[in-house]
């Protein structure tokens, strides 16, 4: 896979020795058991996989070639370009600007965009609409266009759907930018419909069903929909595509719930007629992590941590599963632990802000889960473990850990 040029402060000596340690040992990628580092009084499990994947390494490295290469120019990023507070940060502290929230809101009038702009498309990528309206305006994008390669293979499954005329379902978050560069695409080769969760995909299936009015689809789906889609006959050919940071077997779920469903209408003879059976269209990192995530789940801790931004849908989906199991901290960056006995954290089915008090446990080794999403620096994995560390006495030094990791 190609190497790309990120920034060195966003590695980790630690982290990376980690990584090429898994890669010798575990070249095919078979053994989703986490890696041991044993501190003496805490040991980290750390996940098989984790951290930046192809599609974010990429855009990083676009888009810091867009501020060299563009010296005294105004630089733009369309919306946030990945879910990483740290690394938006840095790019606004370098002079790139937002035109657009991470749900879409304006923050700069496209108006006043001239053709001697750069305009970065985030990883994310973008919808149709606007890149024509920066094509009107003489900018060109295709230099500075970070859009994951693998949210593109979901666009090419999506339009070879279409083609054959089958109503195209995203399983995914119907604000997130993804998802609406997604349904922008789908919209153009034949209707589309979002639905957020296996819940959402079987009220649906009353609709499908005819138990349901189209007056009242037209509010349990608003703004979910393609604008000229008919529930009588745009809902009797079905194919499921997905945002890539999904849950997998969420994903899964739905799709196999809606080919029973055309089964139970249309008969099991003609079902591929009313079903397009899709391969999984999430990326190979979020398949990766989720998977690495599960071998967590095998492991005996006393708590686990997941670092990255709260509006990160791939790193939410890794939160989903270590609360299957354990005490679980959504944390984004080690500043979120305030010292032994305190840590902010995020709870993302709230979406509120907590505090927990005596979150570590009074014992010896306290045994702690780590894993971060696919937009979080390695360094700010570092940084939890060297933060933790700092509340014990009688600590290894991270020489001797990563030397007795090696033998």
């Amino acid at each position: 896979m190609k190497a790309f040029n990120v920034p060195e402060f966003y590695r980790s000596p630690i982290i990376s020795k980690i990584k090429q340690y898994r890669k010798i040992q575990d070249p095919r990628k078979k053994d989703n058991s986490p890696t041991l580092l044993d501190f003496g009084p805490v040991q980290f499990l750390i996940a098989r996989h984790f951290g930046f994947c192809y599609g974010v390494e990429n855009a990083i490295e676009i888009s810091f070639k867009a501020l060299e290469e563009n010296p005294g120019k105004r630089i733009f990023l369309l919306s946030q370009m990945i879910h990483n507070p740290d690394v938006n940060n840095d790019l606004i502290e370098r002079g790139v600007q937002f035109l657009q929230d991470t749900n879409g809101k304006q923050l700069i009038p496209f108006d006043s965009l001239t053709s001697e702009d750069i305009v970065i498309i985030p990883a994310f990528g973008a919808p149709l609409n606007i890149i024509e309206l920066l094509d009107s305006k003489q900018i060109k994008t295709e230099a500075y266009n970070t859009t994951c390669p693998f949210v593109e293979r979901v666009w090419k499954k999506s339009e070879s759907i279409g083609k054959e005329l089958y109503t195209i379902i995203i399983h995914g978050k119907h604000n997130h930018e993804e998802t609406r560069s997604t349904f922008s695409r789908s919209d153009k080769h034949n209707k589309a419909i979002i639905v957020r969760d296996l819940a959402e995909a079987k009220l649906l299936g009353e609709y499908i069903l005819g138990n349901k009015s189209i007056e009242q689809f037209k509010i349990d789906f608003k703004d979910k929909y393609s604008e000229d889609l008919n529930i009588e006959t745009d809902l009797q050919r079905l194919g499921v595509i997905n945002q890539t940071t999904m849950l997998a077997s969420e994903t899964q779920e739905i799709a196999n719930f809606f080919k029973s469903l055309m089964i139970e209408k249309y008969g099991v003879e003609v079902v591929n007629q009313h079903f397009a059976d899709t391969r999984d269209t999430l990326c190979y990192a979020t398949n990766e992590n989720q998977d690495a995530t599960y071998g967590l789940l095998e492991s005996n801790a006393d708590i686990a941590i997941v670092v990255g931004g709260y509006n990160s849908s791939n790193t939410s989906h890794l939160v989903e599963l270590c609360e299957r199991k354990f005490p679980t901290y959504f944390i984004s960056s080690e500043t979120e632990i305030i010292n032994q006995q305190t840590i902010h954290h995020f709870d993302y089915s709230s979406k509120k802000q907590l505090t927990t008090t005596h979150f570590l446990p009074n014992k010896s080794p306290v045994k702690i889960i780590l894993t971060s999403g696919a937009s979080c620096p390695d360094s700010i994995l570092e940084g939890v473990i060297h933060k933790i560390n700092s509340f014990y006495s009688d600590i290894k030094s991270v020489e001797e850990v990563i030397k007795h990791l090696s033998n």
